[in-house]
């Protein structure tokens, strides 16, 4: 199969696997599989994330991550009518949750579903107040799709506070190269690191390789613990950002100069953008106000490395997202080159 076809069916297979902060077993059980199938070597940390490595010529490891954490929610209360109130995990809009489709998952395993909605739904019996009410979490809840008017017949469902809700990610991936979804952040990025392990796995390198796929990035500890040693490079893997004032694109891959956190490493981020010019990689230099990654939090945990942030262009980021293939190659291509230096 092509690079495409590959990537899109990695990234189909992720996409379909819920894996909200604090659920991850299921999606990180995909990924070993993965990579036990590819024989490539790894390890799983006791938070539960996964850094496999690629041996080269030297000790000193550079290191690639993506996060495979996603946006979710969980109930926080059963309401007295039967429907419920939730919390987010993560750092999601009300306003684009409006209308979706959502699964509750209850203890006992069972997948219920639901939709949420605002408080006031109807403009038939709420009139303008439907389209005025604030988009707040204690403006909004989820509808269960089965038989319930009081507590008790959620209850008598399994549900329970503290169950995790997943929300309907809407894959489509287009004949002309867009991809739509929610949760292509980061999962188009774990795609591209699998894809890239794969290819780089019988390749004679210099440095070592790590890659760490990180399942709490969307709280801001994924990569806070359980680096390797002799790591003096970590690269993120993760969105670009492109919108108002921007200058990323969802056309190329985006190296980040500064966001939240600070600036990256300057020397390692010219690196990066002159390997881009010499191989004709297409790429846009951005940065981000309101954005942190799991190489921010590295650093702020006390790591001594230097660190850079690249990524494929993902629109309407923490909402229903869109990137292009071309982006995600181009992501790829950086990375396999780099690696190889």
């Amino acid at each position: 199969m092509t690079f495409e076809q590959n990537i899109t069916q990695t990234l189909r297979n992720l996409i379909e696997i819920n894996s909200p902060t604090g659920y991850h077993g299921e999606v990180m059980a995909y990924i070993r599989k993965e990579l036990d199938n590819s024989g490539i070597p790894y390890e799983v940390t006791v938070k539960g994330a996964i850094l496999a490595t690629i041996s080269g010529e030297n000790k000193e490891g550079r290191l690639f991550s993506a996060h495979v954490d996603t946006l979710g929610a969980m109930v926080k209360r059963i309401k007295g009518k039967g429907s419920l109130e939730f919390t987010l995990i993560g750092g999601y809009m009300f306003n684009t949750l409006e209308s979706e489709n959502c699964l509750i998952r209850t203890s006992g395993n069972r997948l219920i579903s639901g939709t949420i909605q605002t408080t006031k739904p109807s403009v038939h019996i709420d009139g303008g107040d439907a389209r005025t009410l604030e988009r707040i979490q204690s403006n909004m809840e989820i509808i269960i799709d089965e038989k319930v008017s009081c507590e008790d017949d959620v209850k008598d469902l399994g549900i329970r506070v503290g169950d995790f809700v997943f929300i309907d990610p809407k894959l489509k991936i287009l004949g002309n190269g867009f991809i739509k979804s929610r949760y292509l952040d980061d999962k188009a990025s774990v795609s591209i690191l699998l894809e890239a392990m794969k290819t780089l796995k019988d390749t004679p390198l210099k440095s070592t390789i790590h890659f760490f796929i990180s399942n709490y990035e969307e709280v801001g500890h994924g990569a806070k613990a359980a680096l390797p040693e002799n790591l003096v490079e970590f690269i993120a893997v993760d969105m670009g950002a492109p919108g108002n004032n921007q200058n990323s694109s969802e056309f190329k891959v985006n190296i980040c100069a500064k966001d939240s956190s600070g600036p990256y490493d300057y020397d390692l981020r010219r690196t990066l953008e002159d390997l881009c010019e010499s191989e004709n990689i297409p790429y846009e230099t951005d940065i981000y106000p309101f954005y942190g990654s799991d190489a921010s939090a590295a650093l702020g945990a006390g790591y001594d490395i230097r660190t850079a942030l690249i990524g494929p262009g993902v629109f309407a980021s923490h909402g229903y997202e869109r990137t292009h293939m071309e982006s995600m190659k181009a992501t790829y291509d950086l990375i396999v080159s780099y690696a190889q230096k």
